[in-house]
Protein backbone atom coordinates (compact mmCIF):
# COMPACT_ATOMS: atom_id res chain seq x y z
CA UNK A 1 0.00 0.00 0.00
CA UNK A 2 0.81 3.63 -1.05
CA UNK A 3 0.71 6.51 0.89
CA UNK A 4 -0.77 7.96 -2.52
CA UNK A 5 -3.32 5.37 -3.28
CA UNK A 6 -4.33 4.26 0.59
CA UNK A 7 -5.89 1.36 1.91
CA UNK A 8 -8.90 0.03 0.37
CA UNK A 9 -12.49 -0.61 1.59
CA UNK A 10 -12.27 -4.74 1.65
CA UNK A 11 -15.89 -6.24 0.91
CA UNK A 12 -17.51 -2.81 0.72
CA UNK A 13 -17.79 -3.02 4.84
CA UNK A 14 -17.49 0.63 5.51
CA UNK A 15 -19.82 1.40 2.60
CA UNK A 16 -22.12 -1.00 4.17
CA UNK A 17 -21.90 0.34 7.54
CA UNK A 18 -23.06 3.79 6.38
CA UNK A 19 -25.54 2.57 4.73
CA UNK A 20 -26.97 0.40 8.06
CA UNK A 21 -26.07 4.05 9.89
CA UNK A 22 -28.04 5.83 7.21
CA UNK A 23 -31.32 3.39 7.68
CA UNK A 24 -30.76 3.61 11.65
CA UNK A 25 -31.25 7.40 11.51
CA UNK A 26 -35.03 7.45 9.44
CA UNK A 27 -35.71 4.30 10.58
CA UNK A 28 -36.99 4.31 14.08
CA UNK A 29 -38.99 7.89 13.11
CA UNK A 30 -40.55 6.37 9.64
CA UNK A 31 -41.93 3.25 11.70
CA UNK A 32 -43.55 5.83 14.60
CA UNK A 33 -44.89 7.50 11.42
CA UNK A 34 -46.58 4.04 10.18
CA UNK A 35 -47.77 3.79 13.80
CA UNK A 36 -50.27 6.47 13.51
CA UNK A 37 -53.37 4.81 13.86
CA UNK A 38 -52.16 3.54 17.17
CA UNK A 39 -51.91 6.90 18.59
CA UNK A 40 -55.10 8.06 17.07
CA UNK A 41 -57.22 5.27 18.66
CA UNK A 42 -55.47 5.90 22.20
CA UNK A 43 -56.62 9.39 21.99
CA UNK A 44 -60.28 8.10 21.64
CA UNK A 45 -60.33 7.20 24.97
CA UNK A 46 -63.07 4.64 24.17
CA UNK A 47 -63.93 3.61 27.78
CA UNK A 48 -65.02 7.83 28.12
CA UNK A 49 -66.49 7.20 24.82
CA UNK A 50 -68.80 4.68 25.64
CA UNK A 51 -70.62 6.75 28.28
CA UNK A 52 -71.07 9.75 25.90
CA UNK A 53 -73.99 10.44 27.49
CA UNK A 54 -72.60 10.98 30.72
CA UNK A 55 -69.82 13.31 29.45
CA UNK A 56 -69.52 17.00 28.89
CA UNK A 57 -70.09 18.80 25.54
CA UNK A 58 -66.39 20.16 26.40
CA UNK A 59 -64.89 17.12 27.68
CA UNK A 60 -66.24 14.95 24.35
CA UNK A 61 -65.16 18.42 22.12
CA UNK A 62 -61.05 18.46 23.44
CA UNK A 63 -61.13 14.25 22.88
CA UNK A 64 -61.91 14.81 19.69
CA UNK A 65 -59.73 18.36 18.88
CA UNK A 66 -56.76 15.86 20.30
CA UNK A 67 -57.75 13.60 17.25
CA UNK A 68 -58.07 15.99 14.15
CA UNK A 69 -55.51 18.13 15.16
CA UNK A 70 -52.72 15.26 15.82
CA UNK A 71 -51.37 15.22 12.49
CA UNK A 72 -50.53 18.95 13.11
CA UNK A 73 -49.27 18.54 16.27
CA UNK A 74 -46.87 16.04 14.86
CA UNK A 75 -45.57 17.74 12.01
CA UNK A 76 -44.87 21.18 14.41
CA UNK A 77 -43.01 18.50 16.94
CA UNK A 78 -41.11 16.83 14.49
CA UNK A 79 -39.61 19.68 12.23
CA UNK A 80 -38.91 22.58 14.62
CA UNK A 81 -36.58 20.17 16.97
CA UNK A 82 -35.40 19.26 13.44
CA UNK A 83 -33.90 22.59 12.20
CA UNK A 84 -33.37 23.90 16.25
CA UNK A 85 -30.90 20.73 16.64
CA UNK A 86 -29.37 20.56 13.16
CA UNK A 87 -28.23 24.37 13.37
CA UNK A 88 -27.22 23.87 16.78
CA UNK A 89 -24.95 21.11 15.98
CA UNK A 90 -23.23 23.15 12.98
CA UNK A 91 -21.71 25.30 15.68
CA UNK A 92 -21.01 22.28 18.79
CA UNK A 93 -19.37 19.37 16.94
CA UNK A 94 -16.18 20.81 17.26
CA UNK A 95 -16.44 20.93 21.14
CA UNK A 96 -18.48 17.91 21.62
CA UNK A 97 -16.45 14.61 20.52
CA UNK A 98 -17.97 13.14 17.27
CA UNK A 99 -18.50 9.56 19.71
CA UNK A 100 -20.80 11.44 21.96
CA UNK A 101 -22.90 12.66 19.61
CA UNK A 102 -23.43 9.74 17.50
CA UNK A 103 -23.79 6.75 20.18
CA UNK A 104 -25.31 9.42 22.51
CA UNK A 105 -28.17 10.28 20.20
CA UNK A 106 -28.16 6.31 19.06
CA UNK A 107 -28.90 5.17 22.89
CA UNK A 108 -31.35 8.42 23.42
CA UNK A 109 -33.45 7.62 20.48
CA UNK A 110 -33.28 3.86 21.31
CA UNK A 111 -34.36 4.41 24.70
CA UNK A 112 -37.47 6.67 23.62
CA UNK A 113 -38.72 3.81 21.33
CA UNK A 114 -38.62 1.14 23.93
CA UNK A 115 -40.47 3.41 26.60
CA UNK A 116 -43.11 3.58 24.03
CA UNK A 117 -43.12 -0.07 23.00
CA UNK A 118 -43.76 -0.37 26.65
CA UNK A 119 -46.39 2.33 27.54
CA UNK A 120 -48.61 0.18 24.72
CA UNK A 121 -49.33 -2.11 27.93
CA UNK A 122 -50.04 1.10 30.49
CA UNK A 123 -53.59 2.51 30.60
CA UNK A 124 -53.15 6.51 30.18
CA UNK A 125 -55.63 9.14 29.86
CA UNK A 126 -55.79 10.66 26.31
CA UNK A 127 -54.52 14.48 27.39
CA UNK A 128 -51.41 12.93 29.15
CA UNK A 129 -50.55 10.39 26.29
CA UNK A 130 -50.75 12.83 23.91
CA UNK A 131 -48.63 15.38 25.62
CA UNK A 132 -46.45 12.10 26.27
CA UNK A 133 -46.60 11.46 22.73
CA UNK A 134 -45.09 14.81 21.54
CA UNK A 135 -42.57 14.93 23.89
CA UNK A 136 -41.14 11.58 22.36
CA UNK A 137 -41.73 13.16 18.88
CA UNK A 138 -39.72 16.19 20.14
CA UNK A 139 -36.75 14.10 21.75
CA UNK A 140 -36.59 11.70 18.71
CA UNK A 141 -36.35 14.14 16.15
CA UNK A 142 -34.03 16.17 18.20
CA UNK A 143 -31.42 13.32 18.45
CA UNK A 144 -32.16 12.44 15.32
CA UNK A 145 -31.14 15.57 14.07
CA UNK A 146 -27.63 15.18 15.74
CA UNK A 147 -27.25 12.15 14.78
CA UNK A 148 -28.08 13.26 10.96
CA UNK A 149 -26.00 16.38 10.99
CA UNK A 150 -22.80 14.03 12.68
CA UNK A 151 -23.38 11.24 9.95
CA UNK A 152 -23.04 13.70 6.98
CA UNK A 153 -19.94 15.33 8.58
CA UNK A 154 -18.36 12.26 9.22
CA UNK A 155 -19.13 10.79 5.46
CA UNK A 156 -17.59 13.97 4.52
CA UNK A 157 -14.40 13.37 5.90
CA UNK A 158 -14.69 10.35 3.21
CA UNK A 159 -14.39 10.02 -0.74
CA UNK A 160 -17.69 12.12 -2.19
CA UNK A 161 -19.13 8.57 -2.80
CA UNK A 162 -19.64 7.74 0.75
CA UNK A 163 -22.42 10.22 1.74
CA UNK A 164 -24.04 7.94 -0.80
CA UNK A 165 -25.31 4.96 1.04
CA UNK A 166 -26.05 7.32 4.31
CA UNK A 167 -28.83 8.89 1.49
CA UNK A 168 -29.26 5.50 0.17
CA UNK A 169 -30.08 3.81 3.87
CA UNK A 170 -32.44 6.47 4.62
CA UNK A 171 -34.63 6.01 1.73
CA UNK A 172 -34.69 2.66 2.25
CA UNK A 173 -36.25 2.82 5.70
CA UNK A 174 -39.03 5.13 3.80
CA UNK A 175 -39.93 1.72 1.77
CA UNK A 176 -39.98 -0.10 4.80
CA UNK A 177 -42.29 2.13 6.48
CA UNK A 178 -44.72 2.18 3.43
CA UNK A 179 -44.44 -1.38 3.07
CA UNK A 180 -45.52 -1.75 6.86
CA UNK A 181 -48.74 0.91 5.92
CA UNK A 182 -50.13 -1.36 3.09
CA UNK A 183 -48.97 -4.74 5.79
CA UNK A 184 -51.61 -3.13 8.06
CA UNK A 185 -54.35 -2.29 5.62
CA UNK A 186 -53.95 -6.08 4.30
CA UNK A 187 -54.65 -7.56 7.32
CA UNK A 188 -57.34 -5.21 8.80
CA UNK A 189 -57.54 -3.49 12.04
CA UNK A 190 -54.72 -4.99 14.43
CA UNK A 191 -54.85 -4.78 18.65
CA UNK A 192 -53.10 -1.91 20.16
CA UNK A 193 -50.55 -4.74 21.45
CA UNK A 194 -49.46 -5.59 18.01
CA UNK A 195 -47.95 -2.33 17.71
CA UNK A 196 -45.36 -3.33 20.11
CA UNK A 197 -43.89 -4.78 17.04
CA UNK A 198 -42.86 -1.84 15.24
CA UNK A 199 -41.18 -0.21 17.80
CA UNK A 200 -39.31 -3.23 18.80
CA UNK A 201 -38.36 -3.40 15.26
CA UNK A 202 -37.09 -0.17 15.09
CA UNK A 203 -35.54 -0.43 18.43
CA UNK A 204 -33.20 -3.45 16.82
CA UNK A 205 -32.58 -1.78 13.81
CA UNK A 206 -30.75 1.06 16.33
CA UNK A 207 -29.25 -1.44 18.11
CA UNK A 208 -27.39 -2.92 14.70
CA UNK A 209 -26.33 0.74 14.41
CA UNK A 210 -24.90 0.87 17.40
CA UNK A 211 -22.72 -2.22 16.74
CA UNK A 212 -21.54 -1.41 12.87
CA UNK A 213 -20.67 2.53 14.80
CA UNK A 214 -18.85 0.83 16.99
CA UNK A 215 -16.80 -1.44 14.68
CA UNK A 216 -15.93 1.33 12.11
CA UNK A 217 -12.88 2.70 13.55
CA UNK A 218 -11.42 -0.94 13.42
CA UNK A 219 -11.39 -0.35 9.55
CA UNK A 220 -8.23 0.52 8.40
CA UNK A 221 -10.13 2.52 5.24
CA UNK A 222 -12.14 4.47 7.61
CA UNK A 223 -8.74 5.22 10.03
CA UNK A 224 -6.54 6.60 7.04
CA UNK A 225 -9.37 9.29 5.82
CA UNK A 226 -10.59 10.05 9.56
CA UNK A 227 -7.03 10.62 10.63
CA UNK A 228 -4.98 11.31 7.61
CA UNK A 229 -5.11 15.25 7.81
CA UNK A 230 -4.08 15.13 11.46
CA UNK A 231 -0.58 14.27 13.02
CA UNK A 232 -2.01 11.59 15.04
CA UNK A 233 -2.54 9.32 11.61
CA UNK A 234 1.67 9.54 11.27
CA UNK A 235 2.23 8.88 14.88
CA UNK A 236 -0.59 5.50 14.74
CA UNK A 237 1.15 4.18 11.42
CA UNK A 238 5.02 5.22 12.71
CA UNK A 239 4.12 3.23 15.93
CA UNK A 240 2.40 0.04 13.96
CA UNK A 241 4.90 -0.47 11.63
CA UNK A 242 7.59 0.38 14.38
CA UNK A 243 5.85 -2.44 15.92
CA UNK A 244 5.96 -4.95 12.88
CA UNK A 245 9.21 -4.54 12.04
CA UNK A 246 11.72 -2.86 14.12
CA UNK A 247 14.91 -3.65 12.38
CA UNK A 248 13.26 -1.08 9.29
CA UNK A 249 13.49 1.73 11.65
CA UNK A 250 15.58 3.74 9.35
CA UNK A 251 13.19 2.57 6.32
CA UNK A 252 10.50 3.34 7.98
CA UNK A 253 11.47 7.35 8.87
CA UNK A 254 12.29 8.07 5.03
CA UNK A 255 8.43 6.85 4.36
CA UNK A 256 7.27 8.95 6.88
CA UNK A 257 9.04 11.69 5.48
CA UNK A 258 7.69 10.86 2.06
CA UNK A 259 4.36 10.67 3.42
CA UNK A 260 4.43 14.37 5.30
CA UNK A 261 5.18 15.28 1.35
CA UNK A 262 2.20 13.69 -0.01
CA UNK A 263 -0.20 13.93 2.88
CA UNK A 264 -0.81 17.59 4.67
CA UNK A 265 -1.14 17.80 7.57
CA UNK A 266 -3.35 20.04 9.71
CA UNK A 267 -2.84 20.97 13.35
CA UNK A 268 -5.85 19.61 15.49
CA UNK A 269 -6.52 23.43 16.76
CA UNK A 270 -6.93 24.70 12.85
CA UNK A 271 -10.27 25.36 12.59
CA UNK A 272 -12.33 27.72 10.06
CA UNK A 273 -15.38 29.42 10.78
CA UNK A 274 -18.47 28.39 9.88
CA UNK A 275 -19.71 31.20 7.63
CA UNK A 276 -16.16 30.81 5.74
CA UNK A 277 -17.01 27.17 4.84
CA UNK A 278 -20.45 28.57 3.96
CA UNK A 279 -18.87 30.67 1.44
CA UNK A 280 -17.71 28.09 -0.49
CA UNK A 281 -20.60 25.65 -0.64
CA UNK A 282 -23.69 28.19 -0.26
CA UNK A 283 -24.73 26.70 -4.03
CA UNK A 284 -25.00 23.39 -2.98
CA UNK A 285 -26.61 24.10 0.30
CA UNK A 286 -29.24 26.26 -1.44
CA UNK A 287 -29.73 23.53 -3.67
CA UNK A 288 -30.50 20.75 -1.02
CA UNK A 289 -32.40 23.37 0.74
CA UNK A 290 -34.73 23.94 -2.87
CA UNK A 291 -34.93 19.89 -3.33
CA UNK A 292 -36.85 19.23 -0.07
CA UNK A 293 -38.90 22.58 -0.09
CA UNK A 294 -40.27 21.66 -3.56
CA UNK A 295 -40.39 17.75 -2.24
CA UNK A 296 -41.91 18.16 1.35
CA UNK A 297 -43.92 21.69 -0.15
CA UNK A 298 -46.78 18.96 -2.11
CA UNK A 299 -45.51 15.36 -0.46
CA UNK A 300 -47.44 13.80 1.17
CA UNK A 301 -50.03 16.92 1.89
CA UNK A 302 -51.02 17.82 -1.89
CA UNK A 303 -50.35 13.59 -3.57
CA UNK A 304 -51.79 12.05 -0.52
CA UNK A 305 -55.51 13.86 -1.24
CA UNK A 306 -55.20 12.33 -5.39
CA UNK A 307 -58.57 10.46 -5.92
CA UNK A 308 -58.07 7.40 -8.21
CA UNK A 309 -59.73 7.89 -10.93
CA UNK A 310 -61.62 4.47 -10.87
CA UNK A 311 -63.75 5.60 -7.83
CA UNK A 312 -63.26 4.45 -4.21
CA UNK A 313 -65.17 1.87 -3.94
CA UNK A 314 -63.08 -0.73 -5.14
CA UNK A 315 -60.17 -2.54 -4.00
CA UNK A 316 -57.67 -0.34 -6.03
CA UNK A 317 -59.11 2.70 -4.26
CA UNK A 318 -58.54 1.35 -1.16
CA UNK A 319 -54.46 1.20 -1.83
CA UNK A 320 -54.11 3.57 -4.23
CA UNK A 321 -52.63 6.25 -2.31
CA UNK A 322 -50.71 4.00 0.13
CA UNK A 323 -49.21 2.54 -3.46
CA UNK A 324 -49.01 5.33 -5.63
CA UNK A 325 -48.34 8.14 -3.04
CA UNK A 326 -46.11 6.87 -0.89
CA UNK A 327 -45.08 2.95 -1.71
CA UNK A 328 -43.30 4.67 -5.24
CA UNK A 329 -42.50 7.75 -3.97
CA UNK A 330 -40.02 5.74 -1.27
CA UNK A 331 -39.21 3.20 -3.96
CA UNK A 332 -37.61 5.51 -6.76
CA UNK A 333 -36.12 7.84 -4.05
CA UNK A 334 -34.36 5.54 -2.98
CA UNK A 335 -33.21 4.20 -6.32
CA UNK A 336 -32.15 7.73 -7.40
CA UNK A 337 -30.57 8.10 -4.00
CA UNK A 338 -28.21 4.91 -5.15
CA UNK A 339 -28.01 6.05 -8.42
CA UNK A 340 -25.32 8.40 -7.05
CA UNK A 341 -23.11 5.20 -5.74
CA UNK A 342 -22.93 4.32 -9.69
CA UNK A 343 -22.21 7.76 -11.43
CA UNK A 344 -22.14 11.56 -10.19
CA UNK A 345 -23.29 13.61 -13.22
CA UNK A 346 -23.12 16.97 -13.60
CA UNK A 347 -19.92 17.34 -11.80
CA UNK A 348 -19.43 19.53 -8.32
CA UNK A 349 -18.66 22.77 -10.02
CA UNK A 350 -21.21 22.75 -13.05
CA UNK A 351 -23.86 25.03 -13.37
CA UNK A 352 -26.18 22.36 -14.56
CA UNK A 353 -26.97 20.74 -11.30
CA UNK A 354 -28.40 23.62 -9.44
CA UNK A 355 -30.56 24.30 -12.79
CA UNK A 356 -31.69 20.62 -12.87
CA UNK A 357 -33.11 21.26 -8.91
CA UNK A 358 -34.79 24.62 -10.24
CA UNK A 359 -36.24 22.71 -12.74
CA UNK A 360 -37.95 20.52 -10.06
CA UNK A 361 -40.39 23.34 -9.14
CA UNK A 362 -42.59 22.22 -11.98
CA UNK A 363 -43.80 19.30 -10.07
CA UNK A 364 -45.78 21.98 -7.69
CA UNK A 365 -48.45 22.55 -10.60
CA UNK A 366 -48.12 19.01 -12.27
CA UNK A 367 -49.72 17.81 -8.65
CA UNK A 368 -51.80 20.63 -8.02
CA UNK A 369 -53.52 19.95 -11.51
CA UNK A 370 -53.62 15.86 -10.53
CA UNK A 371 -57.48 15.04 -9.52
CA UNK A 372 -56.62 16.33 -5.91
CA UNK A 373 -60.13 16.05 -3.51
CA UNK A 374 -61.48 18.36 -2.24
CA UNK A 375 -60.49 21.62 -4.44
CA UNK A 376 -61.98 25.47 -4.76
CA UNK A 377 -59.85 26.83 -7.06
CA UNK A 378 -57.74 25.04 -10.12
CA UNK A 379 -59.37 22.47 -12.53
CA UNK A 380 -58.38 18.97 -12.81
CA UNK A 381 -56.09 18.30 -16.04
CA UNK A 382 -54.62 15.22 -15.35
CA UNK A 383 -57.38 12.96 -14.32
CA UNK A 384 -56.51 9.85 -15.10
CA UNK A 385 -54.05 7.64 -12.73
CA UNK A 386 -51.60 7.29 -15.03
CA UNK A 387 -50.39 10.60 -14.80
CA UNK A 388 -50.20 10.71 -11.46
CA UNK A 389 -47.84 7.37 -11.29
CA UNK A 390 -45.91 9.54 -14.18
CA UNK A 391 -45.49 12.57 -12.16
CA UNK A 392 -44.70 10.57 -9.14
CA UNK A 393 -41.63 8.56 -10.90
CA UNK A 394 -39.83 11.59 -11.86
CA UNK A 395 -40.82 13.56 -8.62
CA UNK A 396 -39.13 11.01 -6.25
CA UNK A 397 -36.03 9.63 -8.34
CA UNK A 398 -35.21 13.22 -8.83
CA UNK A 399 -35.84 14.43 -5.20
CA UNK A 400 -33.49 11.04 -4.34
CA UNK A 401 -30.53 11.49 -7.19
CA UNK A 402 -30.19 15.49 -6.56
CA UNK A 403 -30.09 15.62 -3.16
CA UNK A 404 -27.48 12.79 -2.84
CA UNK A 405 -25.26 14.82 -5.04
CA UNK A 406 -25.69 17.88 -3.25
CA UNK A 407 -25.08 16.46 -0.54
CA UNK A 408 -22.11 14.61 -1.49
CA UNK A 409 -20.22 17.36 -3.08
CA UNK A 410 -21.05 20.17 -0.56
CA UNK A 411 -18.03 18.73 1.72
CA UNK A 412 -15.80 18.01 -1.41
CA UNK A 413 -15.62 21.90 -2.01
CA UNK A 414 -13.72 22.77 0.87
CA UNK A 415 -10.66 21.70 2.40
CA UNK A 416 -10.00 18.42 3.80
CA UNK A 417 -9.58 19.39 7.56
CA UNK A 418 -13.31 21.67 7.12
CA UNK A 419 -15.46 18.81 5.55
CA UNK A 420 -17.20 17.72 8.80
CA UNK A 421 -17.68 21.04 9.48
CA UNK A 422 -19.31 21.54 6.04
CA UNK A 423 -21.09 17.72 6.38
CA UNK A 424 -22.87 19.83 9.35
CA UNK A 425 -23.73 22.79 7.53
CA UNK A 426 -25.40 20.72 4.34
CA UNK A 427 -27.22 18.40 6.99
CA UNK A 428 -28.61 22.02 8.42
CA UNK A 429 -29.37 23.62 5.06
CA UNK A 430 -31.56 19.71 4.47
CA UNK A 431 -33.25 20.38 7.43
CA UNK A 432 -34.36 23.56 6.57
CA UNK A 433 -35.72 22.71 3.24
CA UNK A 434 -37.70 20.19 5.25
CA UNK A 435 -39.36 22.81 7.17
CA UNK A 436 -39.68 25.39 4.63
CA UNK A 437 -41.90 22.67 2.35
CA UNK A 438 -43.69 21.87 5.34
CA UNK A 439 -44.48 25.81 5.83
CA UNK A 440 -45.50 26.24 2.32
CA UNK A 441 -47.28 23.44 1.81
CA UNK A 442 -50.35 25.02 3.77
CA UNK A 443 -50.47 27.38 0.89
CA UNK A 444 -50.62 25.04 -1.69
CA UNK A 445 -53.36 22.77 -0.22
CA UNK A 446 -55.31 26.40 -0.14
CA UNK A 447 -54.70 27.18 -3.41
CA UNK A 448 -56.22 23.86 -4.91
Amino acid sequence: MTARDGPQDRYKVVWLIFFILGLGTLLPWNFFMTAREYFISRLADTENMSHLGNQTDGAALSHSYLQSMFDNFMTLCAMVPLLVFTCLNSFIHQRIPQQVRILGSLVAIGLVFLITAIMVKVAMEPLPFFVFTMISIVFINSFGAILQSSLFGLAGLLPANYTAPIMSGQGLAGIFAALAMIFSIAIGAQQPESFIGYFTTACAAIVLAIFSYIFLPRTDFFRYYSMKDKTEYHVYNAELETKRDLIKKDELNGMEQNNSKIIPVHSPDEKSSVISIFKKLWLMAVSVCLVFTVTIGVFPSVTAKVHTSLGEGNEWGLYFIPVSCFLMFNLFDWAGRSLTALFTWPGKDSYLLPAMVILRVIFIPLFMLCNVQPRDYLPVVFSHDAWYIIFMIFFSISNGYLASLCMCFGPKKVLAHEAETAGAVMAFFLALGLALGASISFLFQILV
